[in-house]
């Protein structure tokens, strides 16, 4: 019989000869989510022997990991700004930057935006998160991919926010004709070349949707879209907030030019790289 810490390492030699990166903590959630307990717990019990239905447990999700199916869709949920959300093929695995977008439009405003859209949800993650962090905001989700919205509905109603955001399937702009404009809309559009996801990672290249990922024009193109469309969904002094390539922004800041925005600005992200653009009617 081997121990729980003989399992941890041997599964992180296995898992960092296959290349994961975080092969020594992805171990750790392995064995911890196999064996359902917390990870911390785990140093409580290294010199544990594991039993043979312990170790069937952990077998499958260690060769799925192996094959690099991303850890969040193994676990079947991940952590965004305070939420669990349940992640899976049908959804682009929420990333800390876009965690990074909230703060910078959360700190943007002194009190609660009226209306917020957010384009392109996905799983629901930028939808529910402000409507958390904003009770008292009307929400609408905008998705193009109808198998992602019933991923972002499955998360509205297991968060108990089924009655607060609206779920909206259309092509950005294309369905919310009529809608009343909004306070604060913002979005993680698509903003990859084909060329940069066949280089990616097996977790993003094979596991994410694709069609989350990739635009025309030099991954461009959807960005352009939104900012060409989204004045007349925008009141006076309402911010359009997006994340982006990050070789994208002298371009993009020349072509929203015309459109009659206030003031556009260039933020970094934790890498500091140009990542977010914040655009004022």
């Amino acid at each position: 019989m081997l121990s729980l810490l003989e399992i941890v390492r041997k599964t992180t030699e296995f898992l960092h000869a296959k290349g994961v990166e975080s092969a020594r903590l992805d171990a750790e959630v392995l064995v911890a989510h196999a064996l359902k307990l917390r990870r911390m717990d785990l140093y409580l019990q290294f010199e544990r022997l594991l039993t043979e239905p312990e170790l069937a447990a952990i077998r499958p999700l260690v060769k799925r990991r192996s094959q690099r199916e991303p850890l969040q869709h193994i676990l079947g949920e991940t952590d965004f700004f305070d939420l669990k959300l349940k992640t899976d093929r049908r959804g682009l695995i929420p990333r800390p930057e876009t965690e990074q977008l909230l703060e910078l439009v959360t700190k943007a405003h002194s009190a609660a935006p009226a209306r917020i859209l957010d384009l392109g949800t996905g799983t629901g993650a930028i939808a529910l998160a402000l409507a958390k962090f904003w009770p008292e905001s009307t929400v609408v989700a905008v998705d193009r991919s109808s198998d992602a919205l019933t991923l972002a509905r499955e998360n509205a109603a297991s968060l108990g926010f089924a009655d607060r955001v609206s779920f909206v399937e259309s092509d950005w702009f294309a369905g919310l004709v009529g809608e009343a404009p909004f306070d604060l809309i913002v979005s993680n559009p698509p903003y990859l070349t084909a060329s940069e996801v066949a280089e990616a990672q097996p977790e993003v290249r094979d596991h994410d949707p694709v069609t989350a990922l990739v635009a025309e024009r030099d991954g461009r193109a959807d960005l352009e879209a939104i900012i060409r469309a989204a004045p007349p969904f925008l009141v006076t002094g309402a911010l359009l907030a997006l994340e982006t390539g990050i070789a994208q922004h002298e371009a993009l800041t020349s072509f929203a030019q015309p459109f009659g925005y206030a003031a556009i600005e260039s933020k970094r992200d934790l890498t500091d790289r140009e990542r977010f653009l914040l655009l004022r009617k």
